[in-house]
């Protein structure tokens, strides 16, 4: 791939990515079908079989990823007769056994999901987005996420001398306590690993789309510019088009052909914007 380079290809991801080079990819970045979701689109994939089903996927996933870069999984779990299915877990137990190491778990809280309940549960308002890696140490760029702190963490921080390293003790009795000291006066802190995103409803031409914010955040904490980000479910595109945006390469897979051709369109039209 050149440098800036955008590529969507049209097929099935697991054939695809045999074509890929080994030790390539800086960032993966992906939201595959869920379990017995989209059936009428993507066919569906039961909980029983989806582990076998997305293993043969992530093996190659596995080869083609750098061994300094991170693979960023966006699933959630299902309802089966009123009981949370364990897919996602034998999933992540899974991955490990194939050679990820599952290294963190993001939280997507949906800030405006719609209310709603069941019989026996409320409407989810999140998702998962678990972190794999092939080895302890890998390219992260945490600087490049920092937040304006709060009001109340601004209080609690300088209430404490900068000079004197003190702790303040967790208000829960837990005997848990943090230093505060470093963090008094400054304006920029570490955000934590829930994602407060608003779902945004600008592409109705795809049934899945999440928001632009949600896989820029994770590009901008895993990748620099040039590198390159594979989404092998790339849907309408929108990692793409973030990656346009942000200078990084990008490697789209799509199986639908609607689907890969909206990709390309919508990049196209970022590229024209760009270039007026």
């Amino acid at each position: 791939m050149n440098d800036n380079s955008i590529t969507i290809l049209e097929g099935d991801c697991l054939a695809l990515l045999k074509d890929v080079a080994s030790d390539s990819i800086d960032f993966i970045f992906t939201s595959p079908p869920y379990a017995d979701a989209r059936k009428k689109i993507y066919g569906g994939v039961s909980p029983e079989k989806y582990v076998d089903w997305f293993l043969p996927i992530s093996k190659e996933l596995l080869r083609v990823l750098k061994p300094s870069g991170t693979f960023l999984l966006n699933i959630k779990e299902k309802v089966v007769d009123g009981e949370r299915n364990t897919y996602v877990i034998d999933l992540i137990q899974s991955l490990r056994a194939q050679g990820f190491l599952w290294t963190e778990e993001f939280i997507w809280h949906k800030k405006n999901a719609f209310p709603g309940k069941w019989s026996n549960r409320f409407r989810d308002a999140w998702e998962r987005l678990l972190q794999f890696n092939k080895q302890r140490q890998f390219a992260m760029y945490q600087d490049t996420v920092m937040i304006h702190r709060q009001e109340s963490t601004a209080r609690r921080c300088d209430q404490y001398d900068p000079q004197l390293r003190l702790q303040i003790k967790s208000q829960t009795g837990s005997n848990f306590s943090n230093n505060m000291s470093a963090w008094s006066g400054r304006e920029m802190v570490y955000p934590s690993n829930v994602l407060y995103l608003a779902v945004e409803t600008c592409n109705r031409r795809h049934c899945a789309v999440f928001p632009e914010r949600l896989p820029r955040w994770f590009i901008k904490l895993f990748t620099q510019e040039n590198d390159v980000v594979l989404d092998p479910f790339c849907g309408s595109g929108t990692t793409g088009v973030v990656c346009k945006r942000l200078g990084r390469r990008f490697l789209g897979m799509e199986i639908m052909p609607e689907y890969a051709a909206l990709a390309k369109e919508r990049i196209f039209s970022i590229e024209k914007k760009l270039l007026e």
